[in-house]
């Protein structure tokens, strides 16, 4: 395996598994995969609203959406562990995490769905399909209060005195699109309420899921970011459009993308790329992870800490599990991400610091040597050759040939710096 192979398994990807062989042409390889066809969704937000609305009544202890929702991120690891597309699976995350729902505030058998349905068939599309359906899930809605939020002068909000909720809105505007340097206002901000009123969510109907319901939506035309829409379903989904075009929504997204797979702080030249890709293809959010793929700088070796969970699936593949074990969501709780569950909307950070204070490096280890007695059987010189390949530091190397265990050589190898970044 050469330097280019490792680092598109390692950088692009989510590391290798020891029972693949590596790809004969890495960049082949990872374009491929942005051209596979998307999967169904599956689960589907059906089960999961089925799930709510029987514990509301039923099951104060919310058994079954606790089961859900296990049930999902325990399939989603297993999947990151087995898939043949890891860099199309980084995607789903990446976009998962910019479009970020907790389980501090939603039911945690929505999410499952969410990625599912809204993120998963959408990594390789159009961001404006992506920023539609993501605005229109029931676990969007739901976590960011727009199921609540009635126009003032609506016939449920003359009735009612109920208002606008902003939530939505402003996270929209703030973090999944255009952001503040686009020079928006407050007074947008609530305008853009004002088009989403309406846009709820139904436990009964058939289906059930998103519902618009006009007898909460705010009445006549509205101006955002100085253009006007009208009233109705239909202006909120017009609004959507323009926000998902807009320039500095691309920029915004560059950005992103570029922090993720290139550095922390990166290089202007690799934004403009990007956003360059986005500009010409009007948002195709495959064309600019094939922008990415040709940045020289993100295919430097050890830029990148792997977050938490980044490190953990990739402990694991180098292992070759192919099932995510019942105490994984433990191991991510312990190293300071547990799935599914950002404190913020803004979502989990992609900066080193934030991840790398003493305390989370311990945690790692501690992790490692759990993960390492899982497997205590395999050699760790083998492992480390098909996990880094020349990417291997030699004073590493050296450290797991004078182990005292087998277990202890595995967890030197899954601590070791080199293989804690990407």
């Amino acid at each position: 395996m050469d330097t280019r192979t490792a680092q598109a398994l390692v950088r692009f990807g989510l590391g290798p598994r020891g029972d693949e062989a590596p790809p004969a042409d890495p960049v082949a390889w990872l374009r491929g995969q942005l051209r596979a066809p998307a999967p169904a969704p599956t689960p589907t937000v059906t089960e999961a609203l089925e799930a709510v609305l029987f514990d509301r009544k039923e099951n104060p202890a919310r058994r079954r959406t606790v089961a859900l929702y296990r049930r999902d991120a325990l399939a989603t690891l297993s999947t990151a562990l087995t898939t043949p597309a890891p860099f199309r699976e980084r995607l789903v995350w990446f976009w998962s995490n910019h479009f970020t729902v907790s389980s501090r505030n939603v039911p945690g058998a929505l999410i499952g769905p969410f990625v599912s349905e809204a993120i998963r068939p959408h990594v390789a599309g159009s961001f404006a399909d992506m920023l539609l359906a993501v605005m229109r899930h029931p676990a969007m809605l739901i976590y960011l209060n727009n199921n609540v939020s009635v126009g003032p002068h609506s016939k449920v909000g003359r009735r009612t005195q109920r208002g606008l909720n902003e939530n939505l809105a402003r996270e929209c505007l703030e973090l999944h699109t255009v952001t503040p340097a686009a020079g928006y206002s407050q007074g947008d901000v609530i305008r853009f309420a004002r088009i989403l009123t309406g846009w709820s969510v139904t436990l009964k109907g058939d289906p059930t899921g998103f519902h618009f319901v006009p007898a909460r939506h705010e009445p006549g035309r509205q101006t955002l970011m100085g253009r006007t829409f009208p009233e109705g379903e239909a202006g909120g989904i017009a609004a959507l459009a323009f926000l998902a075009g807009h320039p500095a929504t691309h920029r915004r997204l560059a950005t992103q993308l570029a922090r993720h797979f290139v550095a922390d702080d990166p290089p202007p030249e690799a934004v403009r790329r990007i956003e360059g890709a986005l500009r010409d293809t009007r948002g195709n959010l495959g064309a600019a992870a094939q922008a990415t793929i040709g940045i020289e700088a993100a295919w430097r070796p050890a830029t990148k800490l792997r977050a938490p969970i980044d490190y953990y699936v990739a402990a694991m593949r180098a292992l070759d599990a192919t099932e995510a074990p019942p105490d994984a969501p433990g191991a991510l709780r312990l190293l300071g991400q547990p799935m599914w569950t950002a404190p913020q909307p803004n979502g989990w950070s992609d900066r080193a610091a934030d991840w790398a204070a003493p305390e989370a490096m311990m945690r790692r280890i501690d992790v490692a040597y759990a993960v390492a007695g899982q497997a205590s059987e395999r050699d760790a010189a083998a492992v480390g050759a098909n996990a880094l390949g020349p990417l291997l530091h030699p004073a590493t190397a050296h450290a797991i040939d004078r182990a005292g265990s087998r277990r202890e050589a595995l967890a030197l190898l899954l601590s070791s710096p080199e293989f804690q970044r990407r």
